[in-house]
C-alpha cells in the first residue's frame, strides 16, 4: 500500500475453483485480502455466515504466520513457513516449492483475481450511503482511547505513533473504515452468488467451500493508523469458515489453525498423502469431519516478519529519515527495517505472544493474552526469567522446523 491518493489494494477478492480430478470433490477457496476478525470485520457478513459458517464450522483461533499479503497468500498453497520459501513476484522458490501440487498431471488450482483497484470498484451503488458519517448517526470507528495510547513498553515503531492521533487521522480512519464495511457487502453478495451457483449446478453437495483472510488489519489501534504488519492480535487472526461433504452445521472450534495448513488440507481431500511433503502445516480435514473433543492438536505456533523501509527515507515523509515506510497518513509509519520479529504464539495451557525484534537491542514483548487479551503491558521485564528461557528455545525450535518436524 501506498499514499492513501494511490491505493491499489485496500481489498483483495480471489476466488480459486478447485476440481479435483477424478475424485469425488471440488473445492472453492474465497480468500479476501487484510480482512480482520477483530475489529468487526466480519460484522458485515451476514450471508456469508450463514451460507458457510452456520451451515458448516467457524474456527474461533485462526491465524496467519506472517502478517503481510504476499508471504501469506503464497503460504496458503505452499503449506510451508515463510522461512521455508521465498516470494519473488507471487511465485514460490526454495524447498517448499508446491512439490506436492506438481504430482498432479493437471494443475488443481486455478485462481480468479479481482484486484488492484481501491474499495470503489467493489461495492456496488446501493451501498454507497451505507454506514454513514458518525455526524449524521452513522459507524465511527477509531475509539477514543486509542487516540491518547502512548505504548511506553513497546517496540520503537509503536512508540512513535502519534499521541494523541491528530484529527486528520482520525477521520481518515473513520471513511476507511466505513468504506471496507461497504466493500464487504458486495463480497457478501459475491459468497451468495457462488453457493447459489453451486447449488444451481448440482454440485453444492460434493463442495468444500473455504472462507478467509491472507491477514488481519487495524485502524488506530495503539494508535497506529492503517496497515497489518504488526505481530497483535487484530493483524495475525483471519476469520475461517468451513461447509461442505460430511461437515455437521452449526460447529464452533477453537483448535489453532494456520494459512499454512489450508495447502495439505485441499490435497487431504484430494486423497494425497500429506506425510509424504515438504509441507509444515497439517492437514485439519480430520477437524472438519469428526465431532469436536479434545484433540493431539498443537498448542502453539510461529509467527514472523521482516521489515521493509526506505533506505532513503519514505519519499512521502522525507524528514523521517532512511529506514521507514509506509507513513501515512500524518507521517506516522506502520513499518521500518528493524520492524522484523519471530514470535511464538501459545494457546495451551494459557494464551501467550513472546516475541524477539531483529534490532540493535533485541527487544522483547511478552503478553499473557489470558489476562490480557488487548495486549496492552509487555510484561517482559517482570515475569520470571526462566519462562523468557524456555519460550525463546521454543521459539528457536519452531524457527528450525521443516516439514515433520513442524508437524510434530
Amino acid at each position: 500500500m501506498g499514499h492513501p491518493a494511490s491505493w491499489d489494494a485496500l481489498l483483495v477478492l480471489s476466488a480459486a475453483w478447485q476440481l479435483v480430478l477424478g475424485g469425488p470433490h471440488n473445492i472453492v477457496l474465497i480468500l479476501t485480502d487484510d480482512q480482520d476478525t477483530e475489529i468487526g470485520g466480519m460484522t458485515p457478513m451476514k450471508k456469508t455466515q450463514a451460507l458457510i459458517g452456520q451451515a458448516g464450522v467457524s474456527f474461533t483461533n485462526a491465524f496467519t504466520v506472517t502478517p503481510l499479503c504476499c508471504p501469506s497468500r503464497s503460504s496458503i498453497l505452499s503449506g510451508c513457513y515463510p522461512h521455508n520459501h521465498l516470494v519473488r513476484n507471487n511465485s514460490l522458490e526454495g524447498n517448499c516449492s508446491s512439490l506436492a501440487w506438481q504430482k498432479s498431471q493437471e494443475p488443481l488450482a486455478f485462481p480468479v483475481y479481482l484486484q488492484r483497484q481501491g474499495y470503489q470498484t467493489f461495492y456496488a451503488g446501493k451501498y454507497l450511503n451505507q454506514y454513514g458519517h458518525p455526524a449524521a448517526g452513522g459507524i465511527q470507528h477509531v475509539p477514543l482511547g486509542w487516540k491518547y495510547w502512548n505504548g511506553l513498553d513497546k517496540h520503537w515503531l509503536v512508540r512513535q505513533a502519534r499521541s494523541p492521533m491528530a484529527n486528520t487521522s482520525i477521520e481518515f480512519l473513520d471513511k476507511a473504515y466505513r468504506e471496507r464495511w461497504q466493500t464487504l457487502l458486495s463480497v457478501d453478495d459475491l459468497v451468495e452468488r457462488v453457493v447459489g451457483r453451486l447449488k444451481a449446478l448440482d454440485l453444492l453437495a460434493s463442495t468444500y467451500i473455504f472462507y478467509t483472510s491472507d491477514n488481519g488489519y487495524h485502524a488506530g489501534q495503539f494508535s497506529l493508523p492503517i496497515d497489518k504488519r504488526q505481530l497483535y492480535e487484530f493483524d495475525i487472526r483471519v476469520p475461517l469458515l468451513v461447509r461442505g461433504p460430511g461437515i455437521k452445521a452449526n460447529q464452533t472450534r477453537s483448535e489453532p489453525i494456520l494459512n499454512i495448513d489450508l495447502g495439505p488440507t485441499f490435497l487431504d481431500i484430494a486423497g494425497l498423502n500429506v506425510s509424504q511433503t515438504a509441507m509444515d502445516g497439517q492437514s485439519f480435514l480430520p477437524l472438519l469431519v469428526t465431532p469436536a473433543q479434545p484433540s493431539a492438536w498443537r498448542a502453539d505456533f510461529l509467527v514472523q516478519y521482516t521489515g521493509e523501509g526506505f533506505p532513503d527515507g519514505d519519499p512521502a515523509c522525507p524528514a523521517l529519515g532512511p529506514g521507514v515506510s509506509q507513513c501515512f497518513p500524518d507521517c506516522v509509519c506502520e513499518d521500518a527495517f528493524n520492524n522484523t520479529y519471530a514470535c511464538v504464539r501459545t494457546l495451551r495451557p494459557h494464551g501467550l505472544q513472546y516475541c524477539e525484534f531483529a534490532d540493535s537491542q533485541a527487544f522483547v514483548e511478552l503478553y499473557n493474552l489470558t489476562a490480557d487479551p488487548q495486549q496492552l503491558r509487555n510484561v517482559a521485564q517482570s515475569v520470571d526469567p526462566t519462562l523468557l528461557e524456555a519460550l525463546n528455545q521454543r521459539l528457536i525450535k519452531l524457527q528450525a522446523c521443516a516439514g515433520p518436524s513442524c508437524r510434530a
